[in-house]
């Protein structure tokens, strides 16, 4: 028993001896990360020999053509101003289109371009457009716009021969008098489905018959459920749906339109989150959402036989497109410690081959830190998941610094994935925690209602609690705790400051709201559809819930804070207008607590060019250098 307990100490000791090594790694710079690209979109041309992306490698979002057999990308456009965007290959040609809005103002645009010359597709003011598909016959698309009435999206439709034209026109395929939502339109034109929001965790589904222009719910229930469409079978006679009907997360049902009888083709312990069909049919594609990290599932239609993609070394498969002749796949490939690279996989000979290099040559990935999924209890016993980062150089003898990370929302998800500003942090010695409160995404209906109108308690709570599990690392300073945020991350920044002011040592609010009241008054036109649900969620500012509103909105108690405080905003915003950071700085700097504030003119809600992202996010690091670390 005696050798046993020496053994045992002898563990201890040398776990304690390893726990306090002290690791050097080398440090970049901000502008060493964000010289890394950011690469979105991936989508097959009609002959599979070329993807559709967009990459901010010059320092701003431009479109490229990506051939598939590993030669470089080629630029197809060359905006310095503003992000374009890819949308899609025209079938058949190397013509393409794009959007992009000015300065984050979200009143998208659809350009076309044939290589030449670039046209405005939507060339109405102060309207949001966007891409809705290609018909089944390649004939036209469809695109949503909202400029008959700002609160609500019409469908119009758009004919290949009008691209050839000096100003091509479209037609109005779906008014949208009702609030509803379009949704998924059917291969043979004839359906349209449609989406109400009720609440943010409950809403209603119908089919709009064109041909008899008749609207049927498919979703009559009771008690909370949603229901996303998103694909109609070949034969236009299935509607596949996503849906979390009597059930904590969501799966995917088969509802046969003549008959009304349901089938669950797929289920999970997670949501899934997106399914759809190749081109034919052959392949069903699905998106699960498994522990903040998303898990793709291919399966063959004809068998029901699940479909191996390759093994990539630490990398996950994020998401995927099948070409037109579903031969080739493309595969978007993410880590922790890596920007989004791009993949094509050819099933029937299995070869793979990357095609992009997204992580900045001068960093060594070995050098950054991965994401650690982890769960700690809360104030009440509540389980709240999180994504642990820590510094390599952390150990019980050299404590760090930590940051409560808190994502945006309501709703949203912290996930497993790459961040430049995190790894930036966390390569200077910060420990990075990002939680999942209550009220996120992700984690099951029942745990994503558990905060609903008590924003600025419980979850607050949260994000307070998180402080132990810091502790328990036995590496982190629990005299220098942060909490940083944007949006409504932003939000539980300033409520921390303001109704826990001794709780963490400084404070980060990027576009945060301040001034719910305000906010939820002054929400875009475009959000109509959404707005009673959001009203329920949060509180309706026109009835005597703006009592409690005025009760969480910091704006109003900045009296309180003592911390110091950083906040950043793009004057663009339209979700969290400029006002709102204004009022909360005036307001702190009174009580004579150092404020830093950041405001960049070409910027909304997201900051997108490098520039910007360089300065105000290296500022942040000055900033905590300076009330936090020191």
């Amino acid at each position: 028993m005696q050798k046993l307990i020496l053994f045992l100490g002898l563990i201890f000791v040398l776990s304690c001896a390893e726990r306090a090594k002290t690791v050097e790694v080398e440090k970049y710079t901000i502008e060493q990360f964000y010289k890394n690209k950011s690469i979105g979109g991936g989508y097959f041309n009609s002959d599979g020999t070329k993807l559709l992306i967009n990459s901010n490698e010059t320092g701003i979002y431009n479109v490229y053509a990506l051939p598939v057999d590993g030669s470089a990308p080629v630029a197809l456009t060359n905006s310095t101003v503003e992000s374009n965007f890819a949308v899609s290959f025209v079938p058949h040609s190397d013509h393409f289109i794009f959007s992009a809005d000015k300065g984050g103002d979200e009143n998208s645009r659809l350009y076309y371009s044939d290589g030449n010359s670039v046209k405005d597709l939507t060339p109405f003011e102060k309207s949001s457009n966007s891409f809705f598909g290609w018909a089944k016959d390649e004939q036209s698309f469809f695109f949503n716009s909202n400029k008959r009435d700002p609160r609500f999206f019409d469908v119009y439709e758009m004919k290949i021969a009008e691209l050839a034209k000096e100003k091509p026109t479209a037609t109005l395929f779906y008014q949208n008098n009702d609030g509803m939502d379009a949704a998924l339109i059917s291969d043979n034109k004839q359906y349209i489905v449609l989406v109400r929001a009720l609440t943010t965790s409950n809403n209603r589904m119908f089919l709009h018959d064109k041909n008899t222009g008749t609207t049927t719910e498919l979703t009559p229930h009771e008690g909370d459920a949603t229901y996303s469409p998103q694909y109609f079978s070949k034969d236009n006679q299935y509607l596949f749906y996503i849906t979390n009907e009597n059930n904590e997360f969501t799966y995917l049902v088969k509802h046969n339109l003549q008959t009304g009888e349901k089938e669950t083709v797929m289920k999970k312990d997670w949501d899934i989150w997106y399914a759809y069909e190749s081109e034919n049919g052959k392949y069903r594609v699905a998106g699960v959402n498994e522990d903040a990290r998303t898990k793709v599932y291919i399966t063959e239609t004809a068998t029901g036989n699940d479909v191996r993609l390759p093994d990539i070394k630490d990398g996950d498969i994020t998401s995927v497109a099948i070409s037109k002749d579903e031969k080739l796949i493309r595969l978007t490939v993410g880590t922790s410690t890596s920007p989004s690279n791009i993949y094509v996989y050819n099933f029937e000979t299995g070869d793979l081959r990357k095609l992009t290099e997204s992580l900045n040559p001068e960093i060594k990935e070995d050098n950054l830190v991965q994401a650690k999924v982890i769960r700690y209890k809360s104030f009440d016993g509540l389980e709240i998941p999180a994504i642990y980062y820590e510094p390599k150089e952390a150990s019980a003898t050299h404590k760090v610094p930590a940051l409560v990370w808190v994502h945006g929302g309501p709703g949203g998800q912290s996930r497993v994935g790459y961040s430049s500003l995190i790894q930036y942090l966390v390569n200077h010695g910060y420990a990075v925690l990002a939680v999942n409160n209550r009220g996120s995404d992700g984690y099951g209906k029942t745990f994503f209602t558990m905060d609903d109108q008590k924003h600025g308690d419980v979850d607050l709570k949260d994000c307070i609690e998180a402080k132990k599990f810091l502790a328990s690392t036995g590496v982190i300073d629990e005299n220098k705790i942060g909490i940083i945020g944007g949006s409504y991350g932003g939000y539980m920044v300033m409520a921390a400051l303001c109704f826990a002011p001794e709780e963490f040592a400084v404070g980060v609010n990027i576009f945060g709201v301040t001034n719910w009241l305000r906010t939820l008054k002054s929400i875009p036109p475009y959000w109509e559809s959404f707005r009673n649900a959001l009203y329920k969620e949060m509180g309706d500012p026109y009835t005597a819930d703006s009592v409690r509103l005025y009760n969480i909105s910091p704006v109003f108690h900045a009296k309180n804070v003592t911390k110091p405080l950083m906040v950043l905003q793009g004057a663009n915003d339209v979700r969290v207008l400029k006002v709102e950071s204004d009022d909360i700085v005036e307001a702190v700097k009174a009580n004579g607590v150092p404020v830093e504030y950041i405001v960049f003119d070409d910027e909304g809600h997201g900051f997108l060019k490098k520039e910007n992202e360089i300065r105000g996010y290296g500022k942040i690091k000055e900033f905590l250098d300076v009330y936090l670390k020191n």
